[in-house]
């Protein structure tokens, strides 16, 4: 899960989910305690945390934009550390991508 508009000059990645298998078709709520989270791996966040992070724009901005964007891939494992940083997970996600699809969805305090 991305925010492009948090105040960073370069958005925020509160999530980043991989190796996630194809029997796996939803998610659970509170996926951070859920047995379900031992079945992918997650990327290190901006936050520093291997875990989801939900939203949490500054109080009194603008609704941003949280893109949830899900790859198809040419490989069933990515092979990459969960402590590798985020954006090396993400270039090498990218390489192996054969097509993708995305939902944004707003939200403000």
């Amino acid at each position: 899960m991305y925010d492009p508009d948090a105040p960073t000059g370069s958005g925020f990645w509160h999530w980043i989910a991989y190796d996630i298998p194809t029997t796996i078709s939803s998610l659970p709520e509170d996926i951070n305690n859920s047995p379900s989270a031992t079945a992918f791996k997650q990327a290190m966040t901006d936050y520093g945390f291997n875990e989801y992070s939900g939203p949490c724009p500054p109080k009194g901005d603008i609704a941003h934009r949280y893109i949830f964007k899900i790859h198809a891939l040419n490989c069933e494992s990515l092979n990459i550390d969960p402590q590798a940083p985020n954006a090396v997970v993400r270039f090498i996600l990218n390489s192996v991508t054969i097509d993708t699809a995305s939902v944004t969805v707003l939200y403000k305090r």
